[in-house]
């Protein structure tokens, strides 16, 4: 990906019939933000740009997974398990792409972490069935003149929802920390559950 020199970008829908739509429009505006804080600028037409951005998404239908809490009494050891937590069962520490151990954002990076599930109803509850989607969003940048690739970027999320308007956000923000990275990379994120009433 060059360095910003006064180019300037348009983004298009990798499925065309997307291209109209509210929620395209609201995830592509999120998308030009984010290039634009780069110091790129958006063209107010395919014509008048200088790189192409084709955007897609989605989600899958889910799949049941069955998890059985790696920290209940019997099956592992918690730290944290019946002592003092300092984050809160749906807080604790995470690691991000850096490096940096703190309170859990709205997403954290891979798919290993076994706290991802939310936590179970009771202290004596320690299976749960419940339904693991997998979503995505891919951005290909061309040069428009001559249609060479610059940057190629692959996001991956799991989550228990398929609330696009949750997870591509998520997603692209995970894109965009510390763009432009490694071209054709596929960044994995976990979307856990929101926090439970208290």
């Amino acid at each position: 990906m060059p360095a910003p020199q006064g180019q300037s970008f348009f983004i298009t829908a990798a499925n065309p019939a997307a291209t109209s739509g509210l929620e395209f429009s609201h995830f592509a505006g999120q998308v030009a933000q984010n290039l634009a804080a780069q110091g790129y600028a958006q063209a107010p037409s395919l014509a008048a740009a200088t790189m192409v951005v084709s955007l897609d998404y989605g989600v899958d239908l889910g799949h049941q997974r069955v998890e059985r809490d790696p920290f209940a009494r019997g099956y592992g050891y918690d730290p944290f398990y019946g002592g003092y937590n300092p984050w809160g069962f749906y807080s604790r520490p995470y690691f991000s792409r850096y490096g940096y151990w703190g309170p859990r954002s709205p997403f954290y990076y891979g798919w290993s972490d076994p706290y991802w599930y939310g936590g179970f109803d009771g202290p004596f509850q320690d299976v749960r069935v419940y339904t693991e989607y997998k979503s995505f969003v891919d951005m290909n940048i061309r040069r428009k003149a001559d249609n060479v690739a610059l940057f190629e970027g692959h996001a991956q999320a799991r989550s228990v929802s398929d609330n696009m308007g949750v997870l591509v956000p998520n997603l692209i923000e995970a894109m965009f920390t510390g763009f432009p990275g490694r071209s054709g990379e596929t960044i994995k994120i976990t979307v856990p559950p929101p926090r439970k009433a208290s």
